[in-house]
């Protein structure tokens, strides 16, 4: 298992950047909300594209943001950086090297190419970024690929087995919906040593009573990305 991160206090990680500004996952919306002065970082999707390079878009298809029928994997990265979405590797050089990044890998298919942008990019251990998947062949994959980087067991489910399932897939935390989480769950999590992050809130006193209960990461939008910071 990978050692946890320090957290300075519950982080506010814009959503896939801020799509108030610009479209979703665009270096334009994650550029934007690194402008906005409380927020501590940025969560974004990575899927690969039909020549394997790793890329940002959140669903299998560009139907819902590009307003185009193809799936991602249908397309090359060159055609899709014709719709501006950007490559994993451009969007790392773009972001400031002190941003706290969630990095969530989609599908099962991550390996070799995506391990290799993000240690070209962050190092074998960064301080600041983590991976995170609701995938176990991912999350098994990039432990074995990059061992030192955090790794966090995304869920829908809080069962009596999440916290078992994470340390079994040497995760230090869970991501999980922030409706999930209770007193009795921030206590089990705290008493088996795995952090807790949750998606997605839009009010700043939503965040404000996860990050008293102990949530160590919050992704945020709207009124939420606004409330008041730590970043200088």
């Amino acid at each position: 298992m990978g050692e946890s991160l320090r957290f300075p206090h519950s982080l506010r990680l814009a959503h896939r950047g801020d799509w108030r500004v610009a479209p979703e996952n665009t270096l334009a919306s994650l550029a934007a909300a690194m402008r906005v002065s409380a927020c501590d970082g940025v969560e974004f999707d990575v899927r690969l594209s039909g020549d394997g390079v790793p890329v940002l878009l959140h669903d299998r298809s560009l139907a819902r943001v590009q307003h185009r029928p193809e799936a991602v994997g249908a397309l090359t990265a060159a055609e899709l950086a014709t719709v501006g979405i950007p490559t994993l590797a451009e969007t790392l050089a773009m972001l400031p090297a002190d941003a706290w990044l969630n990095i969530e890998l989609k599908g099962d298919d991550h390996g070799d190419a995506t391990a290799a942008v993000l240690r070209a990019a962050r190092g074998e251990a960064p301080q600041h970024a983590l991976i995170s998947s609701f995938e176990t062949p991912t999350l098994v994959s990039m432990a074995e690929r990059l061992p030192g980087w955090t790794r966090w067991f995304a869920t829908i489910d809080w069962t009596r087995s999440t916290l078992a399932e994470a340390r079994d897939l040497g995760c230090t935390g869970i991501s999980v919906d922030y409706l999930k989480v209770t007193p009795a769950r921030m206590a089990a999590a705290k008493a088996a040593g795995i952090d807790v992050a949750v998606w997605t809130i839009r009010r700043r006193p939503t965040f404000n009573r996860l990050a008293r209960m102990g949530v160590v990461a919050s992704c945020v939008e709207a009124a939420a990305l606004d409330g008041d910071g730590h970043r200088a």
